[in-house]
């Protein structure tokens, strides 16, 4: 069976960016990276993708009318790529119908925390200010809402008392970064299902 061909959008360092390139590398993640997409040309995560093999888009958003203007290029290198799974992974910009619509089951995010709790931006340090014990790392499926799609798969992670933003956030990502490549295989395995906000993995 051939490779599960995805397209990864980051925005910053690519820590997860990275996760899913090792995997792949590790013969873990029987995918092919088709392609990085990036709203901040000189994010680390470009030179990541550099070193890797992987093209890139690099796009600048204040250089477009709008949104759905750069979307509906970025929606024809994915399809001219044939790519058939969209992970979100770190990219901080809002997506629009154009992008959610044509790949609504077939785009995942990762967020830092157990959602529904702490949507939106900053969900390490939200968590931490609101004094929760436990938070942890969600992929879900992306609905065109803030983080509200369907939930694939959730990992749990305590909260000292002691912590910082900063040591809580070291044990986030971690998880992130082992989380998101296993959902993505499972994905490739074709052994997740999606039935309205319900998803079911088989074992």
């Amino acid at each position: 069976m051939a490779s599960l061909r995805i397209a990864v959008f980051a925005s910053g360092q690519g820590t997860n960016f990275q996760a899913i390139v090792d995997a792949v590398q590790e013969g873990k993640l029987d995918v092919t990276i088709e392609l990085l997409v990036c709203d901040k040309p000189a994010a680390p995560v470009a030179e990541r993708a550099r070193k890797a093999g992987v093209d890139t888009f690099l796009f600048t958003p204040k250089e477009y009318p709008s949104r759905e203007a750069y979307e509906t290029e970025i929606i024809a290198e994915l399809q001219r790529r044939g790519v058939e799974l969209i992970v979100l992974a770190g990219y901080m910009r809002i997506i629009t119908s154009v992008l959610v619509e044509p790949f609504y089951g077939r785009m995942i995010n990762i967020h830092p925390a157990l959602l529904p709790a702490f949507p939106g931006v900053n969900g390490i340090g939200q968590a931490l200010a609101y004094g929760v014990k436990l938070t942890g790392v969600t992929v879900h499926y992306v609905d065109g809402g803030m983080d509200s799609g369907p939930i694939i798969a959730q990992v749990p992670v305590e909260v000292a008392s002691d912590d910082t933003e900063s040591s809580l956030a070291e044990r986030i990502h971690a998880a992130e970064q082992a989380l998101l490549p296993s959902v993505i295989q499972l994905i490739a395995e074709n052994r997740v299902s999606l039935d309205g906000r319900h998803v079911t993995i088989r074992r």
